[in-house]
C-alpha cells in the first residue's frame, strides 16, 4: 500500500536533516529580481494563448492577534479598518492581471490564505468574490475547488453561511494544539469546542473537504499532551489533516523570539510525538501522503495519489497541478508556465506599486531545461513514492543514469541503508524512506549546495 509507513529511528538520525519542502523547484530561495512585472505579463500572454486553466490564490495577510510559532507574511493589527485600502490595491491588481487573460480560462481551483481571510467583513468577502467573478471565470456548479483558511475564533456559523453562499466549498482550519498550556505559550487560545462548531458548520453546509492543521515541537508539548490532541482532532473526523513540524527560527522570524527556548520539547519527544502521531492516524483509517499530510482514503489526494495524477504546488499537494497558478496580494507567488514570480512582501510596497499603475511583483525566476528534468523527478517521488526512469528520459530525451551519474553512488547508498529500492529502470521509495522523502529530494537539488541549509525546517 502506498500509505505505509516503517519507523526507523536510527534512519531517522541519520538523514534528518534541514531541507526544502518542494512546494517549488527551484525553490523560493532561488528567486531573484531579474524578474518583474514584464516578464510575468509574457508568461500571462502565452497562458492565454493556450488557454490553460487557473488556479487562484490570494493573500489576506490580517491578523487580530499574534500566534508566536508563526512564519507567515502578515499584519497584526485589531483596526478592521486596515483591510479597506488593502482590498482596494488587491481589486486593482486583480483586474490589471486578469485582462492579460482569456475568459475561456476557468478557475479550477481558488484558494483564500494569510493571516487570517475571515478578518474581512461579510462585505468585504462578498465585494472581493464579487470582483474575482466579474474578471475570472469561476465555476457556479460547485464542481471547482474553492478553498479557505479559517481561525475558528475568527469565524461563526453566519461567517460558514455566506462562505458557501460566496461559492467555497473547502475549509482549513488552523488549531495546532488543544492543551491550553500549549496555547499560553504560543498566544493563541482556542477551545475544542470553537472548533467543533466551525466543524459542524461545515458538515451541516455540505462544504466537501475540512482540513485541520496541527503542529508538533511547541513549547509546552510533550507525547501525552499531544496525543490527547491528535485523538480529539481525530474524533472531528476532518478530511485531511496536516501535521506539521515546528521550525524554531527566531533569528529569521520576530514572533518566535516571544517563545522561551527552554519550554521546547527535545528532539525525542518531538520524535515520539510525530511517531504516535502516525500510529493514531493509521488507526484512524487515515492515508499518509507525504511530508506531513494525511488523508482519508476516499478523499481526492488519495485517489489521486493511488492513479498517479497528484502533483504538489505552493499550495502543497494538489490535483490541480495543470493549471497556471496566479498569486494576488502581498508576497503571494504565482508559476505560470515556466516562470515563479513573487509580489512584494512589504505592504506598504506593495501598495504603491499598484498605486501608481504598475504590478508588484518583484522577483522571481526562469526555469532551465535542467531545472524542468529536476523539477519532473521531485514531483514524482514526493507525490508518488516512485520514478519510472523511462518516463523522464521520454519527456526529457535524456539517459537518467548518464544524467544523474554524479548522484548516483549517493543513490546506491540510500539503497543500501533501506530508504529506497534502486535498479537501472527506477527509483522505490521503501517504507522507512517515505517519511525521509525530502532527503532523497536533495541529491537531485542543483541548488542546495549554493544554499545556507540552516534556511529550511529539518526533514522530521
Amino acid at each position: 500500500m502506498l500509505d505505509a509507513i516503517r519507523w526507523d529511528a536510527d534512519l531517522i538520525r541519520r538523514y534528518d536533516h534541514p531541507g526544502p519542502r518542494y512546494t517549488s523547484y527551484p525553490t523560493a530561495v532561488q528567486f531573484h529580481d531579474g524578474v518583474g512585472s514584464f516578464e510575468l505579463l509574457h508568461a500571462l500572454r502565452d497562458s492565454r494563448k493556450a488557454l490553460r486553466p487557473l488556479s487562484l490564490y490570494l493573500h489576506v495577510p490580517f491578523c487580530a492577534s499574534i500566534c508566536y510559532y508563526c512564519a507567515c507574511n502578515k499584519v497584526i493589527t485589531k483596526d478592521r479598518g486596515r483591510a479597506q485600502p488593502y482590498l482596494e490595491r488587491l481589486e486593482k491588481e486583480i483586474a490589471s492581471v486578469a485582462c492579460h487573460l482569456d475568459k475561456r480560462q476557468v478557475v479550477e481551483q481558488l484558494h483564500f490564505g494569510g493571516g487570517t481571510p475571515t478578518f474581512l467583513s461579510h462585505d468585504e468577502l462578498r465585494r472581493l468574490m464579487a470582483t474575482l467573478r466579474k474578471h475570472f471565470t469561476l465555476l457556479d456548479d460547485d464542481s471547482g475547488d474553492y478553498g479557505i483558511e479559517i481561525d475558528p475564533r475568527e469565524a461563526d456559523w453566519s461567517t460558514m453561511g455566506l462562505l458557501r453562499e460566496l461559492g467555497f466549498n473547502r475549509v482549513s482550519l488552523g488549531v495546532q494544539d488543544l492543551d491550553p498550556e500549549v496555547q499560553r505559550a504560543v498566544n493563541r487560545l482556542q477551545s475544542l469546542e470553537e472548533t467543533r462548531a466551525i466543524v459542524e458548520a461545515a458538515r451541516t453546509l455540505q462544504f466537501k473537504s475540512i482540513n485541520i492543521d496541527l503542529i508538533y515541537g511547541l513549547p509546552k508539548q510533550n507525547p501525552a499532551s499531544f496525543a490527547k490532541t491528535v485523538a480529539e482532532v481525530i474524533a472531528l473526523q476532518p478530511d485531511r489533516l496536516s501535521v506539521f513540524n515546528y521550525a524554531h527560527l527566531p533569528e529569521r522570524f520576530m514572533p518566535q523570539r516571544r517563545i522561551n527556548g527552554d519550554d521546547l520539547p527535545s528532539p525525542a519527544n518531538k520524535l515520539a510525538m510525530l511517531q504516535n502521531s502516525i500510529e493514531q492516524l493509521g488507526a484512524a483509517g487515515y492515508r499518509y501522503i507525504g511530508m506531513d499530510h494525511f488523508a482519508l482514503p476516499d478523499d481526492e489526494l488519495a485517489i489521486a495519489q493511488e492513479d498517479g495524477t497528484l502533483q504538489r504546488n505552493f499550495q502543497g499537494y494538489t490535483t490541480h497541478g495543470h493549471c497556471d497558478l496566479v498569486g494576488l496580494g502581498v508576497s503571494a507567488i504565482s508559476q505560470v508556465g515556466d516562470l515563479y514570480s513573487q509580489n512584494s512582501s512589504d505592504i506598504g510596497n506593495y501598495q504603491e506599486y499598484l498605486d501608481k499603475d504598475q504590478l508588484p511583483t518583484l522577483r522571481g525566476l526562469a526555469c532551465n531545461d535542467d531545472d524542468r528534468v529536476r523539477r519532473a523527478v521531485i514531483q514524482q517521488l514526493i507525490c508518488q513514492f516512485h520514478l519510472d526512469f523511462s518516463d523522464i528520459e521520454r519527456r526529457f530525451a535524456l539517459d537518467f543514469r548518464s544524467y544523474f551519474s554524479a548522484i548516483w553512488p549517493r543513490l546506491q547508498q540510500f539503497a543500501r541503508d533501506g530508504l529506497i529500492s534502486l535498479d537501472e529502470r527506477a527509483i522505490d521509495v521503501r517504507p522507512a524512506g517515505r517519511l525521509l522523502v525530502r532527503s532523497l529530494c536533495m541529491l537531485f537539488d542543483h541548488y542546495l549546495e549554493q544554499q545556507n541549509i540552516q534556511r529550511f525546517s529539518r526533514v522530521i
